[in-house]
C-alpha cells in the first residue's frame, strides 16, 4: 500500500474556468487540489480539507480578499505555503508580498508554463518562516510536520480522548475527527505497518515531546 504523503494545495480564484485550469495543472503535478471561488468558501474548506498551501487571487470579487483570506489562514497555520497569483502589478504585493511572511508573488502574465505555478508554490513551502528549523528539529517523530489543529487534536488523543470526545472538544465532528487523525498517521508515517498501532504510538511521541499536560 502506498502510503506517501501527497501535497494538498487550496486554489482560490473566482474566475471559474481559471480555477479550474490551475487544479487540473497542479493535480497532474501530483498535487491533492481542492478549489474555492471565494474567500467565504476557502474558510469551510480549510479545516476539512487541510492543505499544505494555499494558491489565491488577490481580487476575489468580493471581501474578504486574497490578502485578507491568507493572512487569516496564516494566523491559524503558520506553517501554510502562500502564493499569490494576481494581475495587480508586483509592486502592489510590496516587499512582503500582501503583507504575509513567507508568501510568494507571482504575476498571471509571468505563468508562461505549469513549471512556473508548481516552482512558485515549492518557493513558497520552503520559504514559510520556521517550516525548514521545525521539520529538521522534530523529524525523527514527524511531530514537525503536522499543523496546529492536527498538534491539538493530537494532545486530545494523547490524553485518552476518544474521537467522539475529540470531536466535542473541537466542536467538530465525528467524521471529521477520523480524517484529521487518519492524516496525522499519514504525516507521521504511521500507516502501512501491521505491527503498530499508530494511535498508541502518535500518542507516545507526542507526550516524548511535548509531556502529558500540554
Amino acid at each position: 500500500m502506498d502510503t506517501k504523503w501527497v501535497r494538498r494545495v487550496l486554489v482560490v480564484e473566482d474566475q471559474s474556468a481559471l480555477r479550474a485550469l490551475m487544479c487540473d495543472t497542479l493535480q497532474r503535478h501530483n498535487w491533492e487540489v481542492k478549489g474555492a471561488a471565494d474567500a467565504e468558501e476557502a474558510l469551510k474548506e480549510f479545516a476539512e480539507f487541510d492543505p499544505d498551501a494555499l494558491l489565491t487571487d488577490i481580487d476575489l470579487g468580493s471581501r474578504p480578499d486574497g490578502a485578507e483570506l491568507a493572512m487569516m489562514l496564516h494566523g491559524l497555520a503558520p506553517h501554510l505555503g502562500i502564493v499569490f497569483v494576481s494581475s495587480f502589478p508586483r509592486a502592489a504585493a510590496g516587499a512582503t508580498a500582501m503583507g504575509v511572511p513567507g508568501a510568494v508573488f507571482i504575476g498571471k502574465d509571468e505563468i508562461t508554463s505549469p513549471e512556473d505555478l508548481v516552482a512558485a508554490l515549492e518557493a513558497a513551502m520552503s520559504a514559510t518562516p520556521g517550516a525548514q528549523s521545525s521539520a529538521a528539529a522534530q523529524d525523527r517523530d514527524g511531530l514537525g510536520r503536522l499543523t496546529r489543529h492536527q498538534l491539538e487534536i493530537l494532545a486530545l488523543l494523547a490524553r485518552g480522548a476518544s474521537n467522539e470526545q475529540i470531536a466535542d472538544s473541537t466542536q467538530s465532528t465525528v467524521r471529521a475527527v477520523e480524517r484529521s487523525i487518519s492524516r496525522i498517521f499519514q504525516r507521521m508515517e504511521l500507516t502501512g505497518d501491521p505491527t503498530i498501532n499508530p494511535r498508541v504510538v502518535a500518542a507516545a511521541r507526542y507526550i516524548a515531546a511535548f509531556g502529558p499536560g500540554r
